[in-house]
């Protein structure tokens, strides 16, 4: 006898889903585009620096050069972009622009690679200018987020877009690894140039109520930073993330190099590695919430400036044994994924409560000044502190100094926050 009460398959399923998922359509074509874009970044992430290595047998000090030529437009446009967008608006054409190029600049990659006529100036090139429009994107995706969802689902909003990237984090490296083993490094740009697309296509088909837009007016430009300035949430975050993003950068700029180089982990196995020590990035996005209600949203987020930086230190600490190498490799990755999410989650949860909606995209500009800005810095030191003291002792310094980010936050009202603020003005 079938009992017609018993709730059918489909709506089982549905009930899997999370709510702002199912409730929220323009926030879930949203997040179903970032989480394809997301896999093709982490596939980048990997294949591009191979590139250099596997096809242009590049140097630590032209992989520092190759890192900081993304970066640096962080650092040169984020002010003005914020103030362009908050004075022009049309947030979602300036993201969807912004993905059609990026998705064109990585075809000219493979494009030359086939032709035989690939350098390492062109590398510089495609990096600098997909950075510059990844500027322009992230400095507008602020004002998107809060135009997708209601002030009290900022977390749960937060959680479904990390927790989409951690699972990007599983999945695209090691498919990153395989097809630079199958296809090689400059092809394997090919999945990010589609991904890009597939994002493109997403911001195409929603039309959110975004925030209203301000006109120029004297300080127009430095208003985002001024602000910051006068925050005392924002301003030891900003010190805390900034220290954290310096010393890391020096570290990311070169561990691919070392990993492959140094402790012998060839292109599929780093994928793997990376994927399965992603997983606690995954267990970090799905618990973040949770214990942010038991201590503080806060003191969750110092919590994550800690647990993510710490465990890196086993990287350049490996030896041994193969298998010890990989093992020290992978649990620094799958600790530090966790600290990842903690830290994320929480600071992009209380950003998006603060800063006033006739701000957003300043503050998102000012704001990567500095904290991105110092990520091509960290690159550039990274090179030519690996070309002048060894690629080991450089990761040793990096591991070590970014654990002082958390430093910053320990006076600050942030560690008495158990939960969102109000916003400021």
């Amino acid at each position: 006898m079938i009992d017609l009460t018993a709730p059918s398959r489909a709506a089982r399923v549905s009930r899997q889903v999370p709510a702002l998922l199912r409730e929220n359509v323009p926030f879930r074509r949203f997040f179903a585009g970032q989480f394809v874009s997301l896999v093709g970044d982490q596939i980048s992430l990997i294949a591009l620096p191979l590139v250099g290595v596997l096809v242009l047998h590049a140097g630590p000090a032209q992989m520092g050069y190759l890192a900081t030529a993304a970066l640096i437009p962080n650092l040169l446009f984020s002010l003005h972009a914020g103030a362009w967008v908050d004075k022009r608006g049309r947030r979602r054409q300036v993201m969807l622009a912004a993905d059609v190029g990026r998705a064109l600049l990585l075809l000219s990659i493979p494009i030359a690679y086939g032709l035989d006529m690939l350098t390492i100036e062109q590398l510089y090139v495609v990096g600098f200018l997909s950075g510059t429009l990844s500027v322009f994107f992230f400095v507008a995706y602020n004002a998107l987020f809060v135009a997708l969802v209601p002030r009290e689902r900022y977390v749960e909003g937060q959680s479904l877009l990390n927790g989409s990237r951690a699972l990007s984090f599983v999945g695209g490296p090691s498919m990153g690894g395989v097809l630079v083993q199958a296809l090689s490094a400059p092809v394997a740009l090919l999945a990010d140039a589609f991904s890009y697309l597939i994002s493109a296509f997403s911001l195409s088909r929603i039309s959110p109520e975004e925030p209203p837009t301000e006109p120029a007016e004297h300080g127009h430009l430095r208003a985002g930073m001024s602000w910051i300035w006068r925050s005392p949430v924002m301003r030891p975050s900003l010190f805390a993330t900034a220290t954290i993003n310096f010393f890391n950068f020096v570290f990311w700029a070169l561990v691919i190099l070392y990993a492959n180089r140094y402790l012998d982990i060839g292109p599929g196995a780093l994928g793997a590695v990376i994927a399965v020590a992603s997983i606690g990035a995954v267990i970090g996005s799905v618990v973040t919430a949770r214990i942010g209600r038991r201590i503080g949203i806060g003191p969750v987020y110092a919590l994550g400036c800690l647990v993510f930086t710490a465990p890196l230190v086993l990287v350049p600490l490996a030896g041994g044994p193969h298998w010890l190498v990989l093992l020290c490799v992978t649990t620094a990755e799958f600790f530090s994924g966790f600290g990842v999410m903690l830290l994320d989650i929480s600071a992009g949860a209380i950003k998006a409560a603060v800063v006033p909606d006739r701000l957003r995209s300043r503050v998102s500009g000012a704001y990567m000044v500095v904290n991105y800005g110092v990520r091509p810095l960290g690159a550039l030191a990274g090179g030519l502190l690996g070309a002048e003291i060894g690629v080991r002792n450089t990761l040793w310094i990096a591991s070590v100094g970014a654990i002082a980010g958390v430093l910053w936050l320990l006076p600050s009202p942030v560690m008495h926050m158990s939960a969102l603020p109000e916003t400021a003005e």
